[in-house]
């Protein structure tokens, strides 16, 4: 059983090596169910790669086994992509969006399964990502990751997560943090607007929030809050919140509490954003790249 840290300062603890080191993450076992199956709920016809990164962001920080569910027309080529895993394709809608109601039918076995079940990366259609999520909420008993589009569901009723109380995270953009409490996006990037936008949704979802910027926020239910200034401008680009929220489905799956999971993810979505900026650049390294670093970074932290 991991410590738990004590309560936050008013600003936030801030996270360093030493901290996560004083929080390890649950030992892994020998075999691979010992670290638990997580299910990845997610694209579509036009975004299949953002549940790709999502994915093997999940297996690189630790997963045992992944299960994905996805739009069909792009489930084939998935289950190339990502041998690794069980590929369930899913009934789309005319516009290439996973049909909901006939989603939830497939997958409930999936997620009653699950150790860890994330829900959104690549999702399309805000209205049918959030019915989605509520469908399925249901067949969930494990710790969810709530990301992307499937936070509509959150939007329209913060307490929706409420069945699930202290097994949840939200891992919203910045963009989506506003959208998702009915706020105005002009001044969503101060870091001052983030912790306490932040510190406001965890309060009335009941859930964890982490959100990335120049500054990530974790923040908890109960008031507590820990900040991360690692990263860089580099983090900027499309599809790395993807492997954000992979990791920390990730970590929830091989035993980690969900807060733990979310600052452990933040670190060290971090600190793989410094090495490859160090590697390539400030700028311009992918979202994809970002994956064979994990386990190095982890593995560094915890020495």
């Amino acid at each position: 059983m991991s410590q738990t840290p004590p309560p936050s300062p008013a600003d936030g603890v801030e996270v360093t090596p030493a901290l996560l080191r004083g929080w390890p993450l649950p030992q892994p076992g020998g075999g691979k169910e010992s670290r638990g199956r997580t299910l990845i709920v997610g694209g579509s016809a036009e975004t299949p790669g953002a549940v790709l990164l999502a994915a093997e962001a999940a297996l690189r920080s630790g997963a045992g086994k992944l299960q994905v569910a996805t739009a069909a027309s792009v489930a084939p080529a998935l289950s190339v992509a990502v041998p690794e895993a069980l590929v369930r394709g899913l009934e789309e809608t005319p516009a290439g969006a996973v049909a909901a109601s006939s989603a939830v039918e497939r997958i409930a076995d999936l997620a009653g399964e699950a150790d860890s079940v994330l829900v959104g990366p690549g999702l399309a259609d805000p209205p049918e990502a959030g019915r989605l999520l509520r469908l399925l909420l249901p067949h969930v008993s494990c710790p969810l990751v709530v990301d992307a589009l499937a936070l509509a569901a959150v939007r329209e009723d913060v307490t929706c997560l409420a069945p699930l109380a202290g097994r949840v995270v939200l891992t919203p953009n910045q963009q989506e943090l506003a959208i998702t409490l009915h706020r105005d996006e002009e001044d969503h990037e101060a870091d001052e607007w983030l912790r306490d936008a932040a510190l406001e949704l965890a309060a009335r979802s009941g859930a964890v929030v982490s959100v990335g910027g120049v500054t990530s926020y974790v923040a908890a239910p109960d008031g507590r809050v820990w900040v991360d200034r690692s990263g860089g401008a580099g983090l900027g680009v499309s599809g790395s919140g993807d492997v954000r929220a992979g990791l920390v489905a990730g970590l929830v799956a091989r035993g980690a509490d969900v807060a733990q999971a979310a600052v452990w993810a933040a670190h060290v979505h971090g600190r793989a954003g410094e090495r490859l900026a160090s590697q390539i650049g400030r700028l311009g390294f992918l979202a994809r790249e970002l994956l064979p670093t994990v386990p190095p970074v982890v593995a560094e932290i915890e020495q």
